[in-house]
Protein backbone atom coordinates (compact mmCIF):
# COMPACT_ATOMS: atom_id res chain seq x y z
CA UNK A 1 0.00 0.00 0.00
CA UNK A 2 1.25 3.30 -0.89
CA UNK A 3 1.96 5.73 1.93
CA UNK A 4 1.55 9.55 1.87
CA UNK A 5 5.13 11.70 1.50
CA UNK A 6 4.23 13.65 4.73
CA UNK A 7 4.68 11.46 7.02
CA UNK A 8 7.77 11.15 9.59
CA UNK A 9 8.09 7.78 12.25
CA UNK A 10 8.22 9.60 15.72
CA UNK A 11 11.29 7.57 18.08
CA UNK A 12 9.69 7.07 21.47
CA UNK A 13 11.52 7.53 24.26
CA UNK A 14 10.36 4.43 26.01
CA UNK A 15 11.50 1.98 23.61
CA UNK A 16 10.80 -1.78 23.09
CA UNK A 17 14.09 -2.70 25.36
CA UNK A 18 13.06 -0.92 27.84
CA UNK A 19 9.36 -1.85 28.27
CA UNK A 20 10.68 -5.76 27.72
CA UNK A 21 12.96 -4.95 31.09
CA UNK A 22 10.61 -4.53 32.77
CA UNK A 23 8.00 -7.39 31.77
CA UNK A 24 10.54 -9.76 32.68
CA UNK A 25 10.47 -11.07 28.88
CA UNK A 26 10.64 -10.17 25.23
CA UNK A 27 8.03 -9.48 23.03
CA UNK A 28 7.04 -11.72 20.35
CA UNK A 29 4.75 -12.92 17.84
CA UNK A 30 3.30 -16.64 18.12
CA UNK A 31 1.86 -17.22 15.14
CA UNK A 32 -0.42 -20.17 15.07
CA UNK A 33 -1.70 -21.41 11.80
CA UNK A 34 -3.91 -24.22 11.39
CA UNK A 35 -7.22 -25.58 9.13
CA UNK A 36 -10.23 -24.29 10.84
CA UNK A 37 -11.18 -27.10 13.52
CA UNK A 38 -7.27 -27.43 14.20
CA UNK A 39 -7.42 -26.16 17.46
CA UNK A 40 -5.68 -22.40 16.56
CA UNK A 41 -7.56 -20.79 19.26
CA UNK A 42 -8.00 -22.79 22.03
CA UNK A 43 -4.27 -23.51 22.33
CA UNK A 44 -3.58 -20.16 21.64
CA UNK A 45 -5.75 -19.50 24.72
CA UNK A 46 -4.48 -22.05 26.89
CA UNK A 47 -1.30 -21.14 26.15
CA UNK A 48 -1.86 -17.68 26.95
CA UNK A 49 -3.65 -18.39 30.49
CA UNK A 50 0.14 -20.55 31.12
CA UNK A 51 2.39 -17.05 30.67
CA UNK A 52 -0.73 -14.94 32.64
CA UNK A 53 0.09 -17.28 35.51
CA UNK A 54 3.83 -16.53 34.94
CA UNK A 55 3.24 -13.03 35.31
CA UNK A 56 3.87 -12.21 31.32
CA UNK A 57 2.15 -9.41 29.55
CA UNK A 58 0.11 -11.48 26.44
CA UNK A 59 -2.46 -10.73 24.22
CA UNK A 60 -4.29 -13.19 21.90
CA UNK A 61 -5.82 -11.97 18.40
CA UNK A 62 -8.24 -14.35 17.14
CA UNK A 63 -9.48 -14.46 13.97
CA UNK A 64 -13.46 -14.29 14.06
CA UNK A 65 -12.65 -11.55 17.28
CA UNK A 66 -10.50 -9.53 14.78
CA UNK A 67 -13.37 -9.71 11.97
CA UNK A 68 -16.01 -8.06 14.35
CA UNK A 69 -13.77 -4.87 14.61
CA UNK A 70 -10.64 -4.39 12.11
CA UNK A 71 -11.36 -6.72 9.39
CA UNK A 72 -14.95 -6.00 9.36
CA UNK A 73 -15.00 -4.99 5.86
CA UNK A 74 -13.04 -7.54 4.49
CA UNK A 75 -14.91 -10.83 3.10
CA UNK A 76 -13.32 -14.60 2.26
CA UNK A 77 -11.95 -13.91 -1.68
CA UNK A 78 -8.05 -14.26 -1.84
CA UNK A 79 -7.61 -10.95 -2.06
CA UNK A 80 -9.31 -10.24 1.15
CA UNK A 81 -7.72 -12.83 2.98
CA UNK A 82 -4.00 -11.69 1.92
CA UNK A 83 -5.54 -7.72 3.15
CA UNK A 84 -6.92 -9.38 6.30
CA UNK A 85 -3.64 -11.17 7.28
CA UNK A 86 -1.73 -7.61 6.65
CA UNK A 87 -3.18 -6.00 8.79
CA UNK A 88 -3.31 -8.62 11.84
CA UNK A 89 0.91 -8.91 11.10
CA UNK A 90 0.71 -4.99 11.39
CA UNK A 91 -1.31 -4.84 14.26
CA UNK A 92 0.52 -7.64 16.01
CA UNK A 93 4.40 -5.83 15.33
CA UNK A 94 2.58 -2.82 17.26
CA UNK A 95 1.78 -5.87 20.59
CA UNK A 96 4.93 -6.86 20.20
CA UNK A 97 7.10 -3.19 19.94
CA UNK A 98 4.70 -2.84 23.55
CA UNK A 99 6.61 -6.06 24.98
CA UNK A 100 3.57 -7.67 24.79
CA UNK A 101 3.88 -11.71 23.84
CA UNK A 102 0.76 -11.59 21.16
CA UNK A 103 -0.51 -14.82 20.52
CA UNK A 104 -2.56 -14.94 16.81
CA UNK A 105 -4.50 -17.67 15.89
CA UNK A 106 -5.46 -17.44 11.92
CA UNK A 107 -5.88 -20.22 9.52
CA UNK A 108 -3.99 -18.21 7.74
CA UNK A 109 -3.70 -20.07 4.70
CA UNK A 110 -1.12 -19.17 2.42
CA UNK A 111 2.19 -19.61 2.76
CA UNK A 112 4.05 -16.21 1.30
CA UNK A 113 1.29 -14.05 3.68
CA UNK A 114 2.41 -15.88 6.07
CA UNK A 115 6.28 -15.31 5.71
CA UNK A 116 5.32 -11.45 4.73
CA UNK A 117 4.64 -11.07 8.34
CA UNK A 118 7.83 -12.95 9.46
CA UNK A 119 9.92 -10.48 7.53
CA UNK A 120 8.15 -7.38 9.00
CA UNK A 121 10.10 -8.21 12.06
CA UNK A 122 13.75 -9.37 12.99
CA UNK A 123 14.59 -13.11 13.08
CA UNK A 124 13.30 -14.27 16.42
CA UNK A 125 10.43 -11.95 16.92
CA UNK A 126 8.40 -14.25 14.92
CA UNK A 127 7.71 -17.85 15.85
CA UNK A 128 5.44 -20.02 13.78
CA UNK A 129 3.17 -23.05 15.25
CA UNK A 130 2.09 -25.32 12.93
CA UNK A 131 -1.24 -27.31 14.31
CA UNK A 132 -1.23 -29.79 12.57
CA UNK A 133 -4.72 -31.97 12.51
CA UNK A 134 -6.12 -34.36 9.80
CA UNK A 135 -9.37 -32.44 8.39
CA UNK A 136 -10.92 -35.84 9.37
CA UNK A 137 -10.43 -34.82 12.68
CA UNK A 138 -11.01 -31.02 12.51
CA UNK A 139 -14.44 -31.71 10.37
CA UNK A 140 -15.66 -34.07 13.68
CA UNK A 141 -15.13 -30.68 15.45
CA UNK A 142 -16.79 -28.48 13.34
CA UNK A 143 -19.14 -27.19 16.03
CA UNK A 144 -20.70 -24.72 13.52
CA UNK A 145 -21.24 -26.74 10.74
CA UNK A 146 -18.84 -24.89 8.28
CA UNK A 147 -17.56 -27.89 6.61
CA UNK A 148 -21.10 -29.56 6.15
CA UNK A 149 -21.95 -26.84 4.51
CA UNK A 150 -18.58 -26.11 2.37
CA UNK A 151 -19.49 -29.41 1.38
CA UNK A 152 -22.74 -28.57 0.40
CA UNK A 153 -21.59 -26.15 -1.63
CA UNK A 154 -23.56 -23.32 1.00
CA UNK A 155 -20.07 -21.72 1.42
CA UNK A 156 -17.18 -20.91 -1.64
CA UNK A 157 -13.64 -20.54 -1.07
CA UNK A 158 -13.45 -22.57 2.22
CA UNK A 159 -10.29 -23.52 3.33
CA UNK A 160 -9.50 -27.27 2.71
CA UNK A 161 -12.35 -27.78 0.88
CA UNK A 162 -12.79 -25.18 -1.95
CA UNK A 163 -9.66 -23.15 -1.17
CA UNK A 164 -6.33 -24.18 -0.65
CA UNK A 165 -4.33 -24.59 2.19
CA UNK A 166 -0.44 -24.02 2.26
CA UNK A 167 0.94 -25.87 5.36
CA UNK A 168 4.58 -24.38 6.64
CA UNK A 169 7.25 -25.64 5.01
CA UNK A 170 10.20 -24.80 8.03
CA UNK A 171 7.78 -23.62 11.06
CA UNK A 172 9.28 -23.12 14.43
CA UNK A 173 7.12 -25.51 16.14
CA UNK A 174 4.97 -28.42 14.59
CA UNK A 175 2.18 -29.28 17.27
CA UNK A 176 -0.06 -32.45 16.56
CA UNK A 177 -3.87 -30.54 17.72
CA UNK A 178 -5.39 -33.63 16.30
CA UNK A 179 -4.12 -36.38 18.62
CA UNK A 180 -2.08 -34.74 21.46
CA UNK A 181 -3.81 -33.41 24.44
CA UNK A 182 -4.05 -29.98 24.87
CA UNK A 183 -1.63 -29.45 28.27
CA UNK A 184 0.99 -31.71 26.36
CA UNK A 185 0.12 -28.87 23.26
CA UNK A 186 0.55 -25.82 25.41
CA UNK A 187 3.85 -27.27 27.30
CA UNK A 188 5.96 -27.70 23.64
CA UNK A 189 4.78 -24.20 22.97
CA UNK A 190 6.30 -22.93 25.89
CA UNK A 191 9.25 -25.08 25.71
CA UNK A 192 10.21 -23.42 22.28
CA UNK A 193 9.28 -19.91 23.43
CA UNK A 194 12.20 -20.56 26.60
CA UNK A 195 14.32 -22.11 23.94
CA UNK A 196 13.95 -19.36 21.22
CA UNK A 197 14.74 -17.10 24.32
CA UNK A 198 11.39 -15.09 24.74
CA UNK A 199 10.69 -16.12 28.20
CA UNK A 200 13.30 -15.35 31.12
CA UNK A 201 11.05 -14.75 33.85
CA UNK A 202 10.29 -18.12 36.07
CA UNK A 203 6.48 -18.83 37.12
CA UNK A 204 5.35 -17.19 39.86
CA UNK A 205 5.56 -18.66 43.06
CA UNK A 206 1.34 -20.39 44.49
Amino acid sequence: MNSSSNIVWHNATVTRQRRELQNGHRGAIIWFTGLSGAGKSTLAHAVEEALHQRGCHTFVLDGDNVRHGLCGDLGFSAEARVENIRRVGEMAKLFMEAGVIVLTAFISPYRADRDRVRAMVKPGDFIEVFCDSPIEVCETRDVKGLYKKARAGQISEFTGISSPYEAPQSPELVVMTGAAELEVCVQQVIGKMTESGVMDRPPLKP
